[in-house]
């Protein structure tokens, strides 16, 4: 990965909601533990809370419907990305399917959070997937972006138990933080140069990273260890 400036890594968001994981990422660079610059927040909803976490310089958004059609859309957002110049496109809450052109544009640097212990529950309404299931344990997953709808390669994953009595609100809302500090960390590994893929496999410091690595209680990333 080439770095657009001499300065910090270059960070790109898409985010459809509220933007809490982005702002888990802007506290953690206020705070000097993310090493990186936001450089725009992109939406598919022009009234996404989200936006209004960053300076109305750094805010694209559009409406889908305004465009003909999906490609047209996509490589407007494409366009606007790609102008901030990023070493990283990070998905965060971006409720909108990217298309397979988008994709390839930012292949090997576009990464995405998502709600569950992939490959388990891809898509929508985890949390209620996994109390259905009866699974005994939930969590997040961050990956690499590929056309198929969360199906790239894993990176690093967070687990919590579930608990008797849970909900998918009480469910969502105990994972919520522990998610903001799977992002930070594994977006700490990209922006420090470390985090790579290839051949549709993850790559750390050069090494084929053959499972995700875990989240640990301090908020590390180690490799994982299960029974």
């Amino acid at each position: 990965m080439t770095r657009a400036t001499g300065g910090k890594p270059r960070l790109a968001v898409l985010a459809s909601g509220r933007g809490s994981n982005l702002q888990a990422v802007l506290d953690a660079i206020a705070a000097g533990h993310l090493q990186a610059e936001v450089t725009g927040v992109f939406s598919d909803r022009p009234g996404a809370p989200a936006l209004e976490r960053v300076p109305p310089t750094l805010r694209w958004s559009a409406r889908p419907r305004a465009y003909p059609d999906r490609a047209a859309f996509d490589a407007a957002l494409a366009a606007a990305v790609e102008a901030s110049r990023p070493d990283w496109v990070f998905c965060a809450g971006y409720m909108r399917i990217l298309g397979d052109a988008f994709v390839r544009q930012f292949d090997g640097r576009l990464l995405n959070v998502h709600p569950s212990l992939l490959p388990r529950y891809k898509g929508l309404h985890t949390h209620a997937r996994a109390l259905e299931a009866g699974d005994a344990e939930h969590g997040a997953s961050v990956h690499f972006v590929v056309p198929e709808l969360d199906a790239g390669a894993v990176v690093s994953q967070v687990r919590i138990p579930v608990l008797p009595g849970d909900a998918p609100e009480t469910l969502a809302a105990r994972l919520l933080p522990r998610e903001h500090a799977l992002v930070v960390a594994t977006l700490g590994l990209a922006t420090a140069g470390r985090l790579a893929e290839q051949g549709g496999q993850v790559r750390l410091d050069g090494q084929t990273l053959f499972s995700p690595l875990a989240l640990d209680s301090a908020g590390s990333l180690r490799p994982e260890s299960r029974s």
